[in-house]
């Protein structure tokens, strides 16, 4: 089945959950100058999804939601790296029906305010007439033509680190430096497949032999991660990374939604002490807690997925004010942000709903 909310899924004969990972994979880079159209990717005929696009202010525009953690990366990352003039950050409502992910209740007559657009679908389809696949975000859409770029997000973050340098903010630290990658890719074969998407896996199994492979699988990663954090303050280096932030939109929803709805049940992350300090020792590190909205997460998960939560009822719980509270890692060494610094104030305009996080209290 498809849910069209970015999870853009299937089962396959055994019940388990497979992702559909295919993207509009054009890409947006430094090396075409501005103002200047799109060109085929070398050694290509420039078929969609093999267009290099210019890297140029006021251009694109960020299509995202709260409620996705694929999407959160791509905010967080905007964040950190300063490019809050460079593109917008438009924001869809945290349900959705099959259609599309839309903003009715977000902006003044459910149109986004710069591509006028009811449904992120509308952008999709402005590129792709009924485009096949999901309606993913998050998605680079080019304002002028109301067509979106590219839907690929773990691309996406990487090329806001290192293709849009000159638009980034002084102080953006490197989240992704030459002489980490290897290491940082090498740490997301084990946190994507098995936690990003593993949660995934246990919550859309089609049967209980898919379930059971699944849950096992994902709670022996987050035992190997928090081994690996017992005795480092970040996953990779003495600094944040990317894979830092890949991590973080996991488990910041894994006590509000995946630990229940997702019957990723053995324990809570509150109940795990290393995974408990590391979460609430990014939460309070500007650029990541500051970007959380755990009613509409909590929206999201729980009342587009009918097929897991027919009722719609929305937990009320739990708790999250323990996120601010003393986390102690320091101890282990380390500065967030490396030889850079950390971004300013977001942005009133996109901040979090008062009451969303305890970070912006009712």
């Amino acid at each position: 089945m498809t849910d069209w909310a970015g999870d853009a899924k299937n089962a396959s004969t055994d019940g388990e959950f497979v992702r559909d990972a295919r993207y509009i994979s054009d890409r947006i880079v430094a090396s075409i100058p501005a103002g200047s159209g799109p060109q085929p990717m070398p050694g290509t005929d420039g078929r969609v999804g093999e267009l290099l696009w210019p890297a140029e202010p006021g251009r694109y525009r960020l299509m995202a939601a709260r409620a996705c953690p694929w999407a959160h990366r791509a905010v967080i990352v905007r964040r950190l790296m300063g490019l809050e003039d460079a593109f917008s950050l438009s924001l869809a409502a945290p349900t959705h029906d099959v259609r599309s992910w839309n903003y009715a209740g977000v902006y003044p007559d459910g149109l986004d305010p710069v591509l006028k657009i009811p449904r992120l679908q509308d952008a999709y389809f402005a590129r792709i007439p009924d485009y096949p696949r999901g309606i993913t975000v998050p998605a680079m859409a080019e304002i002028v033509s109301g067509k979106v770029v590219t839907n690929d997000f773990d691309q996406m973050t990487i090329d806001f680190i290192r293709e849009w340098g000159p638009y980034q903010r002084a102080g953006a630290p490197d989240l992704y430096p030459d002489e980490l990658v290897d290491e940082i890719e090498s740490v997301n074969e084990l946190i994507y497949p098995k936690i990003n998407n593993g949660v995934y896996k246990c919550g859309f199994a089609g049967s209980q032999e898919a379930y059971d492979k699944a849950y096992r699988e994902l709670w022996e990663a987050l035992d190997l991660v928090t081994g690996r954090l017992s005795e480092r303050r970040y996953l990779v280096s003495d600094h944040l990374t990317l894979a830092d932030i890949r991590l973080f939109t996991t488990l910041v929803r894994f006590d509000p939604v995946y630990h229940g709805h997702f019957k990723c049940n053995r324990s809570k992350i509150t109940e795990i002490p290393v995974l408990w300090g590391y979460l609430r020792d990014l939460f309070q590190t500007p650029g990541f807690g500051d970007t959380v909205d755990f009613v509409q997460i909590k929206q999201h998960y729980y009342i587009v997925h009918t097929d897991i939560n027919p009722t719609k009822i929305v937990p009320l719980g739990p708790d999250l004010s323990g996120l601010l509270t003393p986390h102690g890692r320091e101890a282990l060494g380390g500065t967030p942000f490396g030889d850079g610094t950390a971004p300013g104030p977001v942005r009133p305009d996109e901040q979090p709903t008062a009451g969303h996080n305890p970070l912006y209290p009712a």
